[in-house]
């Protein structure tokens, strides 16, 4: 069996203006025998506080997050890739379970629950409680998806559901979930118009009132409070505001109008 602890693995992590989590981050992967930052041109003190850990730092103006996520991939040492965001950090008992693993195998390949908090409190209901994410992998056989935003990897085989979780401590506020919802969005969109996809602007309310329904009820978010409802606000304008943009962006292309001066 070949340990974790004897096995080289690089944790690649992409940062920008990162500094108030991204500490918290390398500490927990700290058994890897490389921890790669790949900075896109933080101005936050992000480099200096990576290098003070013993991280490696490289620089790469961003890309997209699944491109960023390739591109940090491909510039790390080994190929075992164990990726967090500078937002998460593994609690001991995952980073227990990593340890012990026999990673003889390159088809091999991981998940862990997210745990996701807003402020100081957890989500433990609605969407965010059945996140189960693929961040341990060999790059020979898995990679991250070339999308903007919402990447994954996709691997050769499905991963197994390792003990312990990754901690997001991503949302400050209940604003900041909104927030984050606004600035994907153009992503989003972005992606949507290149796979052709649209709706009729009639089935926006629809969608958005099926999605917030599904999160808020049927997932049981209203169980966690305020937080709860805004997490199905959040998913309400996920799944209508990207669709919005791109029948926005039709409209203009295809009936422009002309602007008339006074």
């Amino acid at each position: 069996m070949t340990t974790a602890g004897s096995l080289p693995i690089s944790a690649a992590i992409i940062a920008h203006n990162s500094a108030p989590h991204l500490q918290r981050a390398l500490a927990s992967v700290d058994f890897c025998q490389e921890r790669l930052v790949l900075d896109s041109g933080s101005t936050d003190g992000s480099i200096d506080l990576a290098l003070e850990t013993g991280a490696r730092v490289e620089h790469q103006t961003f890309l997209g997050y699944g491109p960023q996520k390739q591109a940090a991939v491909a510039l790390a040492n080994h190929d075992w890739i164990l990726s967090l965001d500078t937002d998460e950090c593994l609690d001991e008992e995952a980073r227990a379970a990593i340890l012990k693993l026999d990673l003889s195998d390159p088809r091999a390949c991981y998940a862990l629950r997210r745990r996701t908090f807003i402020g100081g409190r957890e989500m433990c209901h609605g969407p965010w409680a059945r996140e189960r994410l693929l961040r341990l992998f060999n790059r020979t056989t898995a990679n991250f998806s070339p999308l903007e935003v919402h990447e994954q990897v996709l691997s050769q085989q499905r991963p197994t559901l390792l003990p312990g979780s990754i901690l997001h401590a991503s949302f400050s506020d209940c604003s900041d979930v909104i927030r984050r919802s606004l600035r994907y969005a153009p992503l989003k969109a972005r992606i949507l118009r290149r796979q052709h996809e649209t709706a009729a602007a009639w089935t926006l309310p629809l969608r958005g009132g099926a999605m917030f329904l599904k999160s808020y009820l049927l997932q049981g978010g209203w169980r966690d409070g305020a937080g709860g409802f805004v997490v199905a606000v959040g998913r309400a304008l996920d799944s209508t505001l990207p669709r919005a943009m791109v029948l926005m962006l039709e409209d203009r292309t295809e009936n422009p109008r002309e602007i008339i001066s006074p």
